[in-house]
């Protein structure tokens, strides 16, 4: 089994594991969500563990175990398993309903020259917003993820930085878009930094469509495409991925810009290859039209 995708260490498993593994106790997970702007997911129980992915504010990650400081259970938008800082994550909030679509922050106050410090949203951050404020601008008044019941806060967002869960949008390379710029991030997840496999990943979740976490994943994920380039195909290489944006260019997040980027896909395609990253390896079609 993938040991990204199976949730279970030397301690403990997930139940849906029950008679597949040894010595492990089988547990029920319980749901938390990501309290601090990003959070990085590990690897293993140690701060300067590999980072294999991120979480951003207000996405859930479903627990097994909280072990000398650490929190080990699954990313609920894929099941990517690994550790997360079990301070950075809160026991106690509201599901979200809304989407942060540009680089945003949150004020204590609903005012535009509110004292103090703002904390940063990256894109690709969830709130849960409960009444609105005005001052200049809508303020989404968002529920403030704890761990005590009675201490839960109210913070406030730029309402024009945020756009509903649903209904879902339709089309993932407008929100690959919303990404043009972002830093380069291996293992990245968010608009502070982003990797390809993110990039394309947080494009079609935004469309409810689901999809893995790294490239190999998503490589094997969806069917082969046929015929021309078509907007929202994806390209891959070995350990590289690419979205079509229409027949003669693409976006991706990439060592060579350090950053998200178009590029005409034939000069793309050619640089990688001069590069050493070799051919593209498969055109995949998330987007299947209906029979």
């Amino acid at each position: 089994m993938d040991h990204r995708l199976t949730p279970a260490n030397s301690r403990v498993a997930h139940q849906s594991l029950a008679g597949q593994r040894a010595g492990v106790s089988f547990v029920t997970p319980t749901r938390h969500l990501v309290a601090v702007p990003v959070a990085p997911l590990l690897a293993e129980p140690r701060a300067r563990a590999p980072r294999n992915r991120e979480l951003a504010f207000g996405e859930q990650f479903d627990l097994l175990e909280i072990h000398q400081g650490w929190a080990f259970g699954a990313a609920l938008r894929d099941g990517y398993v690994g550790y997360v800082a079990a301070d950075q994550l809160a026991d106690h909030f509201q599901p979200p309903t809304h989407r942060v679509i540009a680089p945003s922050y949150r004020n204590a106050k609903p005012q535009l020259k509110a004292q103090g410090a703002p904390v940063p949203l990256p894109i690709g951050a969830l709130v849960s917003v409960r009444a609105t404020r005005h001052d200049h601008c809508d303020w989404a008044e968002i529920n403030c993820p704890t761990t005590t019941p009675d201490k839960g806060g109210a913070a406030y967002v730029p309402m024009p930085h945020l756009a509903p869960l649903t209904p879902s949008p339709t089309d993932p390379v407008a929100e690959a878009e919303r990404y043009l710029a972002t830093p380069y991030l291996w293992a990245g997840n968010s608009g502070f930094g982003i990797d390809c496999s993110g990039l394309v990943q947080a494009a079609l979740l935004a469309c409810g469509i689901p999809c893995p976490g790294d490239s190999d994943l998503q490589e094997a994920a969806f069917p082969d495409a046929t015929g021309p380039y078509q907007r929202g195909d994806l390209l891959f290489w070995k350990g590289h991925v690419a979205m079509v944006t229409d027949t003669d260019t693409m976006i991706h997040a990439n060592a060579h810009h350090m950053a998200v980027a178009r590029e005409p896909t034939a000069t793309a395609i050619a640089r990688i290859a001069a590069q050493g990253g070799g051919p593209v390896t498969s055109r995949k079609r998330p987007l299947q039209e209906a029979p």
